[in-house]
């Protein structure tokens, strides 16, 4: 008895002292306590509690992409074929008129195309052009009220971004992993260097090819398009990447315009000085891009170039950064010739390059 007479005292007391406390400070009423104020909020600097409104707002464009192609069918001697279904991807809906991004080897050398929407609609589509470059390939569907991905023409993705990828890795329908982006610009993944890959540790497996990368808002980020591989038997598992979407965007337009795209070509590869490396060049507050190798029969080799020549303008524009520099470059017509202001030995001189069309690339572990 006397143990219950004294939880009931200690009970009381603490209560009345509670009560004394809301009293003398009315702030700790409702939801403003020390106690919510360490719970993160949909709006607070930690970061969104869902990316349900992303997922929302991004999946409904993403589709699954099937290629199909005509194989033999009734044994050795039967004369007749049918379309079996040979590859499996993803893609983007990019505009309202139906015109789809997905990657290049999903549909390579594909007899017939077909799309399926999440709401279930299905569609036959027509292959408009593709660029082995990007690995990237447009498709077209016709149909009105068609879901296009949300979209930021001057979008500038950063290292340590939250991102998604959406996709339907191994047919199981779609499906979302979560990254972040590990690092931009990543170049030397394939045999050209018009790729400046993003890099994602976002789960990408086969079949996401052709998928988005989105960003917790549910914009664009990049196209998914490959897993990095060490060897033929093994995987890399973290290490996947994206065609980011201001190059896809440039894709896109130019296929649709023109069926193809028309870039130039140099034949080097360079690398953008930075302060310890002009330094030790003694260049003082100069920037540039350095030429760390090239393609021995390529057009800047037969004008002349040579490997540790610095690059300090093209067409009398300074330029600092490699991308720079190759964007510069791939913007230019096949034919055209550019004037390159070279830093050799410390001497400035002027060569005159005709820019070619690139040679065709390699291909990379693709998922």
């Amino acid at each position: 008895m006397r143990f219950l007479t004294y939880v009931f005292k200690a009970s009381l007391a603490g209560l009345l002292l509670a009560a004394l406390l809301l009293i003398l400070f009315p702030g700790l009423r409702g939801s403003n306590t020390l106690f919510d104020s360490w719970l993160p909020t949909a709006n607070s600097a930690n970061g969104p509690m869902s990316l349900t409104d992303a997922v929302r707002k991004a999946s409904p464009a993403v589709v699954n992409v099937y290629s199909r192609s005509l194989q033999r069918a009734g044994g050795l001697w039967s004369n007749k074929a049918e379309l079996r279904t040979k590859g499996l991807g993803s893609g983007v809906i990019m505009t309202e008129k139906g015109h789809i991004l997905t990657n290049s080897h999903v549909v390579e050398n594909a007899d017939q195309i077909l799309v399926a929407l999440q709401d279930g609609r299905i569609y036959t589509a027509k292959l408009i052009g593709k660029d082995i470059f990007t690995d990237l390939a447009v498709l077209h569907i016709e149909d009105e009220d068609l879901p296009v991905i949300p979209q930021l023409a001057d979008y500038t993705p950063e290292v340590g971004e939250l991102v998604l990828a959406i996709g339907n890795p191994y047919n199981l329908g779609q499906t979302i992993t979560q990254g972040i982006i590990s690092a931009a610009g990543r170049s030397g993944m394939a045999a050209t260097n018009y790729q400046e890959f993003l890099q994602t540790d976002a789960a990408i497996n086969r079949g996401n090819s052709g998928g988005a990368l989105v960003n917790s808002d549910g914009v664009l980020v990049g196209i998914n398009t490959a897993a990095f591989q060490a060897g033929q038997e093994i995987d890399i598992y973290g290490i996947s990447f994206a065609v980011p979407y201001g190059l896809a965007r440039k894709v896109l337009e130019s296929i649709i315009k023109h069926g193809r795209v028309i870039r130039g070509y140099l034949g080097i590869t360079g690398e953008s000085i930075s302060p310890t490396m002009a330094q030790q060049l003694r260049l003082a507050d100069r920037s540039g891009v350095i030429v760390t190798s090239m393609e021995p029969t390529g057009p800047a080799a037969n004008a002349g170039i040579i490997a540790n020549d610095i690059i300090l303008k093209i067409n009398g524009k300074d330029i600092s950064e490699v991308n720079v520099a190759m964007d510069s470059i791939a913007e230019t017509k096949p034919g055209e010739s550019v004037e390159l202001t070279i830093l050799r030995q410390g001497q400035l001189i002027t060569i005159a390059v005709i820019v070619s069309e690139p040679p065709l690339p390699t291909t990379m572990a693709r998922r």
